[in-house]
């Protein structure tokens, strides 16, 4: 091995050698939450005897999460909106696409731990002064000089500074990884829940639209009693206020019946005019009867939100480590060959070759206090992210927790409005029979048709509210995505 060889390869030993350490602080992923429970919402069993999704639901602890959660609902057609969505919804595509951006520039961080190798080549036409030297070493002041080289060159990592670049640069991908896993689960439930919704304002504005047909025929009757002087003129303006009043409640109904619809489309990726028909109707919807639900200890490694602020809290982990290697000494270490001719044809030759070999070190002993202040900066920067990152699961148990109430609640709403629908339907049926057998007016029974209506609105509130906050649950547990992530 000649001198030159030795030299670098030494050199290159060298380097590795003095790479073996990071400094700063290495990150350990987070422990788990110590709680045992969501507080007291701890009753496994749901129960509601009556209505739409009246079934009773069973609250299955550590049972696994499935990743196509939409499906236990039994709707082709919410099916089919779910798989649209997640095909063109333009958010979701936004967030894979900066997940990609984040992958690539990973890779190209990676490539800081590696060495750089330039080829050179360049042709000039020069003169040299007639009172030096001629540069070519004769009495030839006018030439033409060619030079290829190749340049070689390596920064040690002793420190572990670029180590410390590529792991936050990991750390930010897995950040945007749990980010467009999160814009994934959140487009889902509020799909879910707009359909819910549409299906819900759709019943109700036809029960409103029935509403205000009684009214109307309500009026008639009273006027023509009003006009054979069989009940007082007021009457007519107390009914004509009450059919004013139902259908003023129309319009608000409609509008949101619209905007839901138009919220579906948003959300599956396409204008209002272009969403086919929806015939989701609550009555052909199947409540889940089993439901997951996961630990608090289970809960921080599945919700992408907190994976997401775990992520962002290695990243400032690492970026500490970045900031202490920039005020330690840096090493370089640098080889070039090549060669210089002035003509192509002997660039190459033994006589006209050149090579250079060298080693350096930086050393910063006064950058106004930058680097200092720096390093203190990403210090804080960790303490902010450790926050953030506990916020994050509190807000998550919560989450979880208000799910969990809202279930319960849900139940006994259902119970109650579907209790008050039923006496309400028992009085109209009791009223028509009476009205058959002249017992009552016909202004009675249009009276208990409207209170049976108002009532079974209510009582589609309620169940809409079941069906929404069940979905509510799977996306507080993670959505199941790590299961669809193992296939």
């Amino acid at each position: 091995m000649s001198r030159s060889r030795r030299h670098a390869a030494g050199l290159g030993l060298l380097g590795l050698g003095l790479s073996a350490c990071a400094v700063g602080p290495n990150f350990h992923p987070q422990a788990p939450s110590a709680a045992a429970s969501y507080g007291k919402t701890n009753e496994t069993a749901i129960s509601a005897s009556n209505g739409v999704g009246g079934a009773e639901q069973r609250l299955i602890v550590d049972a696994p999460v499935p990743a196509r959660w939409w499906t236990a609902f039994g709707s082709p057609t919410l099916d089919g909106l779910v798989d649209q969505a997640l095909k063109t919804n333009s958010d979701l595509a936004a967030a894979e696409a900066a997940l990609r951006a984040a992958h690539e520039n990973t890779l190209a961080q990676s490539g800081a731990l590696l060495p750089t190798v330039d080829a050179a080549a360049g042709s000039s036409r020069n003169k040299s002064s007639t009172y030096l030297s001629p540069v070519l070493g004769v009495s030839q002041y006018y030439y033409s000089l060619q030079t290829a080289q190749v340049n070689v060159g390596y920064t040690p990592d002793v420190f572990g500074g670029v180590r410390r670049q590529i792991e936050a640069a990991r750390a930010s991908e897995d950040q945007q990884r749990y980010q467009t896993e999160a814009v994934r689960q959140t487009l889902i439930a509020n799909l879910v829940a707009a359909a819910f919704t549409e299906a819900s304002l759709r019943a109700q504005v036809a029960a409103q639209e029935q509403i205000v047909v009684d009214s109307q025929r309500m009026l008639d009757v009273i006027r023509g009693q009003a006009a054979q002087g069989q009940i007082a003129a007021q009457a007519v303006a107390v009914q004509e206020g009450a059919l004013a009043q139902a259908q003023a409640a129309l319009p608000p109904l409609r509008r949101a019946e619209g905007q839901a619809r138009d919220l579906i489309a948003y959300l599956v990726g396409v204008s209002p005019g272009e969403l086919p028909a929806i015939d989701i109707d609550l009555a052909s919807l199947t409540l889940p009867y089993a439901l997951p639900l996961s630990l608090p200890s289970a809960l921080v490694r599945q919700r992408p939100d907190i994976l997401q602020a775990e992520a962002n809290l290695h990243a400032a982990s690492a970026q500490v480590g970045v900031a202490i290697a920039a005020r330690l000494p840096a090493f370089t270490l640098t080889a070039l060959a090549g060669g210089a001719s002035s003509a192509w044809s002997n660039l190459l030759s033994s006589s006209n070759s050149e090579w250079s070999l060298g080693a350096g070190v930086v050393q910063p002993i006064f950058e106004g206090g930058m680097l200092y202040r720096r390093q203190k900066a990403a210090e804080a920067q960790l303490d902010q992210a450790k926050s953030q990152y506990r916020s994050t699961v509190l807000a998550a148990l919560q989450n979880v927790a208000d799910t969990l109430t809202a279930l319960h609640a849900d139940a006994a709403g259902l119970d109650a409005a579907a209790a008050g629908e039923r006496a309400a339907m028992d009085n109209l049926e009791i009223t028509r029979r009476q009205l058959d057998h002249g017992q009552v007016t016909e202004i009675e029974r249009l009276t208990a048709d409207e209170a049976e209506l108002q009532a079974r609105q209510g009582l589609i509130q309620a169940e809409t509210a079941r069906f929404t906050d069940t979905a509510a649950l799977f996306e507080a547990l993670g959505g199941g995505w790590w299961a669809e992530a193992k296939r």
